[in-house]
């Protein structure tokens, strides 16, 4: 159990990173909007899966 929630907390800490990434690329003269939408869906990958794990967590219980 303990494993899951460290993975938890490992896709969270990506998820925070590809936040701030996202936010420095847009605030960049010139950005790349490619760029932006690949952050942006690895970012909603990254919640989406770490959504799964927290609901297959409490359906453990």
């Amino acid at each position: 159990m303990m494993a899951l929630a460290a993975h938890i907390a490992e896709l969270a800490e990506k998820h925070r990173l590809l936040e701030r990434r996202i936010e420095d690329e847009v605030a960049r003269p010139g950005s790349d909007d490619i760029e932006i939408h690949r952050l942006k869906l690895e970012k909603l990958r990254l919640k989406d899966q770490i959504a799964r794990l927290s609901g297959d967590k409490e359906t453990r219980h």
